[in-house]
């Protein structure tokens, strides 16, 4: 992309959400106010789900409750974002109150349908399973897994993109009932795809994604118990460049 930058200050478009927008009045409650689709500028895909603050705990969290009918889910998302104007990324911090009940996929996905979101990739026995249509770059856990991981997922229409592992990349770092995960994802200006958990870095993959596809931020649970289930993020913040051309 041409730098055009002298067409204003503003050249790179960002969204962060702490969540601490959660006081109804002038006693501190734990309900939110803002249920309508959006918090802030992240929009918020609920299927009978439940958001509120987490107010015993400093700094301000959105806890997520999923309806209890099994693969309920509730995705939180920004965008779109194209890698050719600069390139993307997107960061999450957030826990869950069971990892044996649950799914979650944070990082970018080219397709997410509002009304009813789907995982963009799912992991069942041995074997990752892109579900999203177009680029999918993103970091995946999933209860039905044999051995409970996260996983660095590159897929592109339903399959894993060259130079990606074909069943995703472990991590070697389960999650840990109750404990905070850190998952980064980037995506440059190339197209290359780099994802990482708590700090380090799970895979690199060139041509992860194409260039000028529109991609979404995202971040994830399914119920997979048909049980309700807590999901509770710390924070939410996404970038990308801005589109200079003149028309």
């Amino acid at each position: 992309m041409a730098n055009k930058i002298e067409q204003g200050s503003f050249g790179r478009v960002r969204v962060f959400n702490d969540f601490l927008g959660n006081s109804v009045s002038t006693v501190p409650t734990t309900t939110f106010v803002q249920l309508a689709g959006n918090l802030g500028c992240i929009s918020v895909s609920v299927a009978n789900t439940a958001l509120a603050g987490t107010v015993d705990e400093p700094g301000g969290i959105l806890a997520i409750t999923t309806h209890s009918d099994d693969d309920d889910n509730c995705a939180i998302f920004a965008g779109v974002f194209k890698a050719a104007d600069g390139g993307c990324v997107m960061e999450a911090r957030f826990k869950m109150d069971s990892i044996l009940l649950s799914a979650v996929f944070c990082g970018f996905s080219e397709t997410l349908a509002v009304t009813t979101p789907v995982m963009p990739a799912e992991f069942a026995t041995e074997t990752l399973d892109f579900v999203a249509t177009g680029n999918v770059v993103g970091m995946v856990y999933d209860k039905d897994a044999n051995t409970a991981d996260w996983r660095a997922a590159f897929g592109n229409d339903n399959v894993a993109v060259a130079g990606s592992d074909a069943n995703g990349t472990r991590a070697y770092e389960a999650p840990v009932l109750n404990e905070w995960d850190i998952v980064r994802v980037e995506v440059g200006a190339d197209g290359d795809g780099w994802c990482y958990l708590n700090g380090r870095l799970i895979k690199t993959v060139k041509d992860a994604v194409t260039t000028t596809d529109m991609l979404h931020a995202v971040l994830m649970i399914e119920n997979r118990s048909g049980v309700a289930r807590l999901f509770e993020v710390d924070y939410f913040y996404a970038e990308g460049g801005r589109d200079w051309t003149d028309s």
